[in-house]
């Protein structure tokens, strides 16, 4: 176990030293699937004609949201392999390779509008954004975070679900998180919970369905089990659109869908409208 941890650490230390150079993904070169439409790379990665929204890289999330000078935060949590799961140091090294990140989180300090806040992003690209310890962790502690500096919490949570290489020890996450997002929300909290694609599982089943406002992009995939899964448990057929984000918000599951190109603005609003009161507004409305 030792020797594993110590192979972790190398490895970060050689990321620590990237840690202000993002990789992001951009769109791919081929036609967009939606319109055929030769695209060019963008910072938003959506298609600039038919508004089709393709994968983004967490931090370049992030760096589109948040204000001049955020900070990176919890970059030191450790990720184990404790099942010694086949291949799993292996594929998670690949990973951190592939996408410049220590695990499949990003979690800044910052300020959207002005309004200092907590933000999480899920790497799809790592591991199929797949929540192990480490980004139960980094859930956990941002949630605990922004309890203790009363500034709301955002995240955005893109993932396949539960990492099963980490077996129970990845369920686990779900009851975790789902406790201090509880605690959070008990003492007054604000957290906005934003759906991207896909945005499935136990991520789906825990801290993500637990905002006070839900936000979703468009065409985004939501749910826990697919939808071939349900299909063949209920022996029946289902509706077309089923578990895209247009879906869940005609039946009451997401409170809106904003475009990748309008998040910033919404969420701005949304910290404005629930900012805190002064004193002397507290004592406007008791008159």
């Amino acid at each position: 176990m030792d020797n594993l941890l110590n192979a972790f650490l190398q490895r970060r230390n050689v990321l620590d030293g990237l840690k202000t150079k993002y990789r992001t993904k951009t769109p791919p070169p081929e036609p967009c699937p939606q319109c055929g439409r030769e695209i060019a790379a963008n910072a938003l990665c959506v298609c600039p004609k038919c508004g089709h929204h393709y994968g983004i890289a967490a931090n370049a999330r992030l760096d589109a949201l948040l204000d001049e000078g955020s900070r990176p935060l919890f970059g030191n949590i450790p990720t184990r392999d404790p099942l010694k799961f086949p291949g799993y140091v292996a594929k998670h090294a690949a990973a951190q390779e592939k996408t410049g990140m220590s695990d499949a989180f990003a979690c800044r300090e910052g300020a959207v509008g002005g309004r200092r806040v907590i933000c999480v992003a899920l790497e799809p690209q790592f591991m199929m954004g797949s929540m192990g310890t480490a980004v139960g962790e980094a859930v956990t502690r941002a949630a605990e975070r922004a309890r203790s500096k009363k500034m709301p919490l955002i995240i955005f949570s893109a993932s396949g679900g539960a990492r099963m290489q980490e077996g129970m020890f990845s369920l686990m996450q779900m009851a975790k998180t789902s406790a201090a997002i509880r605690a959070f929300s008990d003492d007054g909290g604000l957290f906005v919970s934003v759906l991207t694609h896909p945005t499935t599982g136990g991520v789906t089943a825990s801290f993500a369905s637990l905002g006070d406002i839900i936000l979703a992009e468009p065409r985004a995939l939501i749910g826990f089990a697919g939808a071939r899964v349900i299909e063949q448990t209920i022996g029946e057929k289902l509706p077309d659109g089923f578990q895209r984000a247009e879906f869940q918000l005609a039946h009451g599951f997401v409170d809106a869908i904003v475009p990748r190109g309008e998040m910033r603005a919404m969420l701005a609003r949304l910290l404005r409208l629930h900012a805190p009161r002064s004193e002397a507004q507290r004592a406007e409305v008791k008159k």
